[in-house]
């Protein structure tokens, strides 16, 4: 996969079968639509391509608004992405002026002259150009005259649910990590540096390494203890995480803590990706460490059990 910081410099895409839009989490809607516009360019012997943007739209239209957390960064999305056969990702810087280019102009400059698209293909709630203007009528208007044909993919739904990125993070926020991942068809995920701590795992036969999210934006999931998945690039290992203030032992600022099953190596200054499979329990404060230590015991049961089910 191809990434291209802006359209300025693309040239000879063959046969563009374009989707754009801001695909965060990649979630099965998504993945429907990705999966169109790959048997689309097998039909026409052409390429994929994908427009995103960065910022996310809202970071730079509300910027005094903080309450979005995403469910991708964007190399996590690159690499969702290219997992799902986009040969080229264009992401477009989303600034003011950006903002306000109206939606046959965003045809013209972006789907036309620089992509050159034959086939658009969209979500059924697609919009764009200024104030959300464009939308499929006017796609279906603007298709003929710029050489592309339109279609738009129907809302997918789980259950009688509607598939989308907001509830998708609802889910997560709430740690109903079975309802997220039957909308994104995998593991929630995050990425994190390992850095130092105040080792009060190993004190209680736990040692645990710290996580440390870079993006203040990423989506993390609501308080508490949860089985997961350690992933580096060699390995994936069983581990339970606890995310919260750690109120037996110190209290504080909240922590993104792992232990991980069966492991004693040193992977400071390491980066790290955690897949949450399963939440076992809420974050609590205990009248002493030993019994923490008793719940410790029990929460690996759990953990472990949770995980034999993959």
């Amino acid at each position: 996969m191809k990434i291209h910081l802006g359209t300025e410099e693309i040239k000879n895409i063959k046969n563009a079968v374009v989707t754009c839009g801001t695909f965060d989490g990649v979630h099965i809607g998504h993945q429907k639509i990705l999966s169109r516009v790959k048997e689309v360019a097998k039909e026409i012997d052409g390429e994929t391509v994908l427009i995103t943007y960065w910022p996310h739209p809202r970071l730079v239209l509300k910027p005094w608004d903080n309450s979005l957390q995403l469910l991708s960064t964007f190399p996590e999305k690159a690499n969702l992405l290219e997992t799902h056969g986009v040969d080229h990702l264009v992401k477009i810087p989303f600034t003011q002026e950006f903002a306000q280019m109206n939606p046959e102009d965003y045809v013209r400059i972006v789907l036309h002259e620089r992509i050159g698209a034959k086939k658009l293909i969209i979500g059924y709630d697609h919009r764009f150009g200024k104030d959300r203007a464009g939308g499929l009528p006017e796609l279906q208007q603007f298709g003929p005259k710029y050489g592309f044909e339109v279609e738009e993919i129907p809302r997918q739904d789980i259950d009688e649910i509607g598939i989308s990125s907001t509830k998708t993070r609802r889910a997560i926020e709430v740690g109903d990590l079975e309802l997220a991942y039957s909308f994104l068809n995998r593991p929630y995920a995050l990425t994190g540096l390992v850095v130092h701590g105040k080792k009060n795992g190993r004190k209680l036969g736990y040692p645990t390494a710290n996580i440390q999210v870079k993006e203040g934006y990423k989506l993390i999931p609501c308080d508490g203890v949860y089985a997961v998945r350690v992933c580096n690039k060699y390995r994936k290992l069983g581990g339970m995480l606890n995310i919260g203030l750690r109120p037996t032992v110190s209290g504080g600022s909240k922590t993104i803590e792992v232990h991980i099953f069966d492991f004693d190596e040193d992977i400071y200054n390491s980066e790290i990706t955690i897949e949450f499979i399963a939440r076992i329990r809420t974050e609590q404060k205990f009248e002493s460490l030993e019994a923490l230590k008793a719940q410790l015991k029990e929460d690996e049961k759990s953990a472990k059990a949770a995980l034999s089910k993959l």
